[in-house]
């Protein structure tokens, strides 16, 4: 087996990248912010087309987010190098990496849907996420136990962290539905996309981010066999990793088959999301299990 070398000077530059990218965010973040603000102070006679281009504010505050990104992504192929693997193997690396994921999911989307209105929410998720890396999960580059010496690390993780990606952008979605459906800041989401076309985009998000979360399933299941000789033994992690699957395939149905829209759909999107946060937060810091590996 080669002998990897690990690199934590080349670490250290890694977090400096990681740390700069949060102050993008920041400034990123307050820029949107700003623009909310604005929005929302708006007379009506602020009219549909000039409200479809984007502002000073808003132009500059995705620059700052594209620069986050490429900034962040330095970061995350540098703490891999560092390492000489996947930079996925522990909550600090799979914070950033997945930080990095959902913004390039969010950018890449805005290409082909106009999601400018769920910036705030994607920037300080983000920005919460990287802030939590560094100050929480920080942890020097080290090797990994002979469980993840595996091909399916690559595989695994790296769709799981994509199928979080997606559920971000939609939770985001859910948010600014309950936000408009509330009927409060009426000068604001007005000038937001309709309830309906809210509600549809956040379910194509979410049926992504599911069948990426269903491959996760399948695929931990096929590299636990490989590791520990079955394909499930109810830990805590593989429980939990089902009952999100259970939660966004209840979403998933009574939105297509009962007509389970509205407020009480957004609301079960975003237990489902909770629950995903929950898995990667309380289980591997406070469970104990095969599948816990936070590094710290």
């Amino acid at each position: 087996m080669t002998q990897v070398v690990l690199n934590e000077s080349l670490s250290q530059f890694s977090l400096l990248f990681v740390s700069s990218a949060m102050a993008f965010l920041a400034l990123a973040l307050v820029l949107f912010s700003f623009q909310l603000v604005k929005l929302s102070t708006a007379g009506d006679e602020v009219v549909a087309g000039k409200a479809d281009r984007l502002s000073t504010s808003e132009r500059a505050g995705f620059v700052m987010l594209w620069v986050a990104t490429l900034v962040l992504g330095a970061g995350v192929v540098m703490r891999g190098i560092a390492a000489g693997r996947v930079p996925w193997a522990n909550m600090y690396e799979f914070s950033i990496s997945g930080a990095f994921l959902i913004l390039l999911i969010y950018l890449t989307a805005l290409k082909i849907r106009d999601l400018r209105f769920i910036a705030t929410f994607i920037s300080g998720f983000a920005l919460v996420i990287i802030f939590a890396a560094v100050s929480l999960f920080y942890v020097e580059v080290q090797t990994v136990m002979p469980a993840l010496q595996s091909y399916w690390l690559v595989i695994h993780v790296v769709v799981a962290i994509m199928a979080t990606g997606f559920f971000s952008v939609a939770a985001g979605l859910h948010i600014f539905y309950l936000l408009k459906a509330s009927g409060k800041a009426k000068a604001l989401f007005d000038r937001f996309p309709t309830l309906v076309q809210m509600e549809r985009v956040a379910y194509r998000f979410n049926v992504v981010g599911f069948v990426l979360w269903s491959f996760t399933l399948i695929a931990g299941a096929i590299w636990a066999e490989r590791a520990w000789h079955r394909y499930w033994g109810w830990d805590t992690k593989e429980v939990w990793t089902f009952i999100i699957w259970v939660l966004y395939a209840g979403y998933l149905h009574a939105m297509a088959t009962r007509g389970w829209t509205g407020k009480r759909a957004a609301w079960l999107g975003l237990v489902a999301f909770l629950s995903v946060i929950f898995n990667f937060t309380i289980v591997n810091l406070f469970f104990k299990g095969l599948h816990v590996y936070s590094g710290l």
